[in-house]
């Protein structure tokens, strides 16, 4: 079978592999996976991982054949879930599996969902309904951790809230707060990024230079109750200090890499802020998730901008990182 792998830093190849052996696990066809930032820093060797590792932990495919006595059988749509955990260490205990000691991600930790059969545990999947688009299904998971980082700051309606960085993430995240009820205003450069959360929900768009008086505008000066930076720099997690209101929350979507300095941390404290920086997502997260998007609560398509084959894997890579993509995703079958 076909694979898209890192087999060096910056060097990434389509190779066959062998299919998935034994039946201890259910055997999935991948349908369609989605490229995500991180993949790209697995690919630099920013993130270590041994070669060659198949990379991806974006996706959803359909049953091959499972195990007795397992709820999804052949031919049932499903959401993988990419972490693994240990089930006994004090945060599995605690139902914080996306903190386990002892777990790990495909792609990074095991080979990953970019390749056409795969292997995963039945607890590890989450039914899709099959009406759902190949298009909204590929963006499940990223919006499982999405869902997972707005349950940590229940927003509640009338709030006003910042949301830096309009990408996949930014997108996702700017219509969940939308759905309950929270005033969104969009930050980004990128003028058709902030024409799109507007034509998804949100309430008000800018530049990041315009940013404090656009949400002056918003709260009589008082600043937003919360920001949401959904990019992942130094820059950008200062911003979102500066904007957001005494009193207020910030929560911090993006994985800024380590090193950056510069952070106004001292106003974190003469603010009395509240700083969350979720952990990807729990089993819960995603079965919400997927209620969300079959009830056509959100509107996933827009987001996506490209659709490849699994064979472009190295052009869909390339794609990511342009200006003019949002959600790059691969057609394995």
């Amino acid at each position: 079978m076909r694979a898209v792998r890192a087999i060096a830093a910056g060097e990434l190849e389509v190779a066959d592999v062998p299919e998935p052996s034994g039946s201890a696990e259910t055997l999935v066809r991948v349908r369609q996976a989605g490229i995500c930032g991180s993949d790209l820093k697995m690919l630099a060797g920013k993130v270590r991982i041994a070669h060659p590792r198949i990379l991806g932990h974006e996706a959803v495919g359909e049953v091959v054949s499972a195990p007795p006595g397992t709820p999804h059988g052949p031919g049932t749509t499903v959401l993988i879930d990419p972490a693994f955990s240990c089930g006994w260490c004090d945060l599995c205990l605690d139902g914080r599996t996306n903190l386990c000691r002892n777990g790990g991600l495909m792609g990074r930790d095991v080979d990953g969902v970019f390749t056409e059969l795969v292997a995963i545990p039945a607890h590890r999947l989450i039914a899709v309904p099959s009406g759902m688009s190949l298009e909204a299904a590929g963006l499940l998971q990223v919006l499982g951790t999405c869902v997972h980082a707005i349950r940590r700051i229940a927003p509640f309606p009338g709030q006003v809230a910042a949301v830096i960085g309009l990408g996949v993430a930014g997108q996702l995240l700017s219509q969940l707060l939308t759905e309950r009820g929270v005033r969104v205003v969009g930050i980004t450069r990128s003028e058709w990024k902030r024409d799109l959360a507007l034509r998804l929900g949100a309430t008000a768009a800018a530049e990041p230079a315009d940013a404090v008086r656009v949400l002056a505008d918003f709260t009589d000066g008082r600043g937003p109750e919360l920001v949401v930076e959904a990019v992942g720099t130094a820059p950008t997690l200062a911003q979102a200090i500066e904007l957001v209101g005494i009193g207020g929350t910030i929560l911090a979507y993006g994985s800024i890499p380590s090193g950056d300095q510069g952070l106004p941390s001292h106003q974190l404290s003469k603010k009395e802020l509240t700083l969350h920086h979720p952990r990807a997502a729990v089993a819960g997260d995603y079965a919400a998730a997927v209620g969300l998007a079959a009830a056509g609560t959100l509107r996933l398509e827009p987001i996506v901008s490209h659709v490849l084959a699994l064979e472009d894997g190295p052009r869909a890579f390339q794609l990511v990182d342009q200006p003019s993509s949002l959600k790059v995703l691969m057609r394995v079958s």
